[in-house]
């Protein structure tokens, strides 16, 4: 039975000039920007209209908003102070969970068919519209496929589970499972980033060994396995902890959920291994190189979900706008804040290009493509990530009052605004990346090189500003450059696959504004820009 309007004429005053609320939202057919990248990329749109349907709904809303509310907790004991281990999570999070991982979230890439990073890449956009959290064990599960390919028998017995398409939230082993999750633990408190610092220790006993240390954070704890690195006599060394064993918890303890700014319907932990089961995965010695495997990966998520930040929160903005009137006229129609939404929506649709951009060099075969990737990637995450903050705070802004207010969506997607830069490598490491990979890697430069071409000849000024970088860069920079020069080329790239990709106001305006330098420092200082042509592409979702 469908709910009651709620009542408007009240005692005292009769409630209007409020936007209404915008009910069922349909994240795909709505998004034409997503559409025509997504097209692009070679993303599977069949798969993504049923998602973006069905994940854009009022119910689904609904649980993501309930999930955020309901925090997880940890359950360290029973009664008897038997140690217990668990973190329980608000039912709205197994439901969000469960059908993310149903459509293929962690799963598709991996299915064989084509564009399968591609179409990930995109679920991990929308879903980042309704509930960002529940984004983390999913992404972890999905990365932790290439990973596990170090160990035949791993790969067997896990990868069958993860790529599943069922959820199965309960305490009992893989065997008994008919899907799994995985998270990681690296990070210790004396390393951060330093992992050759971490001192967790692990011992022979028979074909696995024992772990004894603690990691200062740990993504997703409640999965069914933890992906995580620890010392042997050969140095540092990845493996796999199983969660739950036959008949058993494994001595994984919790040790605290660590209290967020936000991100707050997805647990990480503090974590400590008491002598926990593990199975090598890869070399003794070969830790890094095996699981950074799994970080490539979460690097894709991490570029993408910020797309999706500022896609949701310019979606209720221009809604707003389009429904709220001041001083005798609808906001919407307010040249400066048709100025302020247009300038937004260049770094939203910049975002979302370059990241599926980025995607679908994931999906390609070649050495070329591999060594592509993985500069492209830290490139997408290190500008997305730096935007995405203040594209939030201006939507914020652009609603008034009631943007602070947690009625709307605007403070949750605030807290989350930072996260993604500081997740996978913050961005000083990524800068660090980006030039060492261009030292080590010269398939990524060429092709980077090749990328940056192809764009040439169209606009004036974006063959200027490539030029000027060039000259600017004649080589690789020191590394107090690094940030200089990533924000440098991540642009360009931008501005390139734009101009290749996307209608021409939308590449003209990015080139002028960002290229040219026909902007001021803050949100709606542009000119000669199409606004109503920009304004056209984010309300399409409203």
């Amino acid at each position: 039975m469908p709910h009651l309007p709620p009542r408007t004429d009240l005692s005292t005053h009769e409630v209007a000039n409020q936007p209404p609320d915008p009910g069922d939202l349909d994240l795909w057919q709505g998004d034409s920007p997503l559409r025509d990248h997504a097209r692009a990329a070679g993303a599977d749109g069949e798969k993504l209209a049923r998602f973006g349907a069905q994940i854009g709904s009022s119910e689904m809303r609904a649980a993501g908003r309930n999930a955020n509310r309901h925090p997880p907790e940890a359950l360290l004991f029973d009664a008897a102070g038997r140690r217990l281990d668990e973190v329980r999570f608000h039912p709205a999070y197994h439901q969000l969970l469960g059908e993310g991982i149903k459509a293929g979230y962690a799963a598709i890439p991996w299915e064989g068919a084509k564009g399968g990073h591609a179409t990930h890449a995109a679920m991990v956009y929308l879903m980042s519209q309704v509930e960002p959290g529940v984004c983390c064990p999913m992404t972890m599960t999905y990365a932790a496929v290439p990973a596990l390919r170090a160990d035949e028998g791993l790969f067997s017995e896990w990868v069958p589970k993860l790529t599943a398409r069922a959820y199965d939230g309960a305490v009992k082993p893989l065997a008994r499972k008919p899907g799994a999750t995985m998270g990681m633990a690296m990070t210790e408190k004396q390393g951060g980033s330093d992992l050759r610092a971490n001192t967790t220790l692990a011992e022979r006993d028979g074909d696995s060994y024992r772990l004894t240390g603690h990691k200062w954070f740990c993504s997703a704890p409640m999965s069914d396995g933890l992906l995580t690195l620890a010392q042997t006599e050969a140095g540092l060394t990845c493996f796999l902890v199983p969660r739950w064993l036959e008949g058993a918890r494994n001595a994984v303890q919790i040790q605290r959920l660590k209290d967020k700014l936000g991100n707050c319907a997805n647990a990480s932990a503090e974590i400590e291994f008491a002598g926990a089961l593990a199975h090598r995965l890869g070399d003794e010695g070969a830790g890094i190189r095996t699981i950074i495997e799994m970080v490539h990966h979460t690097r894709l998520d991490t570029s993408m979900a910020p797309a999706g930040l500022m896609r949701a929160a310019l979606g209720h903005a221009h809604h707003w706008a389009s429904h709220r009137t001041t001083f005798q006229k609808q906001l919407i129609d307010q040249p400066l804040m048709q100025s302020v939404l247009a300038d937004l929506a260049l770094d939203w649709e910049g975002t979302l290009a370059l990241g599926l951009h980025v995607a679908r060099a994931f999906d390609g075969r070649s050495e070329g493509d591999r060594a592509y990737a993985r500069l492209a990637v830290a490139l997408a995450k290190y500008l997305g990530n730096k935007l995405c903050p203040g594209v939030v705070y201006e939507a914020m802004e652009a609603v008034g009052g009631m943007g602070y207010v947690e009625d709307t969506p605007l403070p949750l997607l605030y807290r989350e605004a930072p996260l993604n830069s500081i997740w996978e490598g913050s961005g000083n490491v990524i800068c660090l990346d980006i030039l060492r990979t261009l030292r080590r890697e010269p398939l990524a430069g060429e092709r980077l090189s090749t990328e940056l071409g192809a764009a040439s000849g169209q606009y004036r000024r974006y063959d200027a500003a490539l030029k000027a970088h060039m000259e600017r860069f004649p080589k690789l920079p020191e590394e107090g450059a690094a940030r200089w020069y990533a924000e440098s080329l991540a642009t360009l790239l931008t501005a390139s696959v734009l101009i290749r990709h996307a209608p021409a106001h939308v590449a003209e305006g990015y080139v002028a504004t960002r290229l040219a330098g026909e902007r001021g420092r803050t949100a709606g200082a542009i000119k000669g820009v199409d606004c109503a042509g920009l304004l056209d592409r984010i309300g399409s979702a409203g």
